[in-house]
């Protein structure tokens, strides 16, 4: 079975925690795309810390300050990590990442999103390394830059997200993007999740929208590495629900959309899919658990238990897997 980490692991090297989903974004913990680096956000110190993954054991290998203030998220590339700052001029600032895992600030990579308290809480990288989107739940937008050579971005281009409430974006192997949405605050099971194609100059073209999660607070996606599912976290209804992706980047609901429950009276707070596309993990505030699912054939889950052991007044965020 896949290792996965929790983001109350890394409190040693700095982080900052205290209360339920005190960050309010996904990515505060990202595995590099060859799962040899360990990235965590420092909210409380404003740094990012580094970590050299050795099967399930990480050794401390850098922590650099984020460029702005309050970081919540992070996102890698290649050689290039770019944070997601919340904390008084929200912004995003790119770092070059060395064969160690040594983090050097770019020069001219800070860029400004659309509004002081944006409450930004999610950044991702596209598969081919063009582009770099962030959500903004104040504004409800989903800001788009492109990536140059050296690492700076494009202009900011903002697209106003189609349905209310996005928070996480994530990206399926294919390029398409996959937003998820809480939905309007007086809605009841009626978050969304949507999928959109970046074009060249990048603007967001839609694929599927709103598609109903039948949840509340869905703020939390992960795509499973194969490209064939995408599973959504619904945290005020405690259960998961599950899509195909097509080629095209259309979604279609698995068994009328809800696939796994998580134990009573959980904040499912974040998902993680391990990297043989096999095991899917949610972050359970609340009941002080991470609850693990095996992914059958169909995408069905098949629910193998939880692991426990953990406080359930920590303060949780952040799960990655092996």
């Amino acid at each position: 079975m896949a290792h996965c980490k929790k983001a109350g692991d890394l409190q040693p090297a700095g982080g900052a925690g205290g209360v339920t989903d005190p960050l309010e974004s996904q990515g505060s913990l990202t595995l590099s795309r060859d799962h040899s680096f360990l990235f965590a956000v420092n909210g409380g110190s404003g740094e990012i810390s580094v970590f050299v993954v050795h099967g399930s054991d990480l050794a401390l290998v850098d922590k650099v300050v984020s460029g702005g203030g309050e970081p919540n998220a992070v996102a890698q590339h290649g050689n290039f990590v770019y944070v997601l700052n919340v904390g008084g001029s929200s912004n995003v600032v790119g770092f070059r990442l060395n064969a160690g895992g040594q983090l050097k600030q770019i020069p001219n990579s800070i860029h400004f999103l659309t509004a002081n308290n944006s409450e930004a809480a999610s950044l991702a990288f596209s598969p081919d390394g063009q582009f770099l989107l962030v959500t903004e739940r104040a504004t409800n937008n989903i800001d788009a830059f492109h990536v140059q050579d050296d690492g700076t971005l494009g202009p900011i281009v903002v697209n106003p997200s189609l349905d209310p409430g996005a928070f996480a974006v994530t990206f399926a192997p294919n390029g398409a993007a996959l937003v998820s949405e809480t939905g309007p605050a007086e809605g009841n099971d009626a978050s969304t999740i949507s999928s959109y194609a970046v074009v060249p100059n990048g603007t967001l073209s839609a694929i599927s929208t709103g598609v109903p999660t039948l949840g509340n607070a869905n703020c939390w996606n992960a795509v499973t590495p194969d490209g064939r599912w995408v599973y959504t976290s619904n945290a005020a209804s405690s259960t998961i629900s599950g899509f195909a992706i097509s080629a095209t980047g259309a979604l279609t609901p698995l068994l009328g959309a809800v696939v796994g429950t998580n134990p009573s009276g959980s904040a499912n707070l974040d998902i993680a899919v391990s990297a043989d596309s096999k095991f899917l993990y949610t972050l359970d505030s609340g009941t002080g658990t991470i609850s693990i699912f095996g992914i059958r054939q169909d995408g069905s889950l098949n629910s193998l238990g939880e692991a426990d052991g953990l406080s359930e007044a920590a303060g949780f965020n952040g799960i990655a897997a092996l």
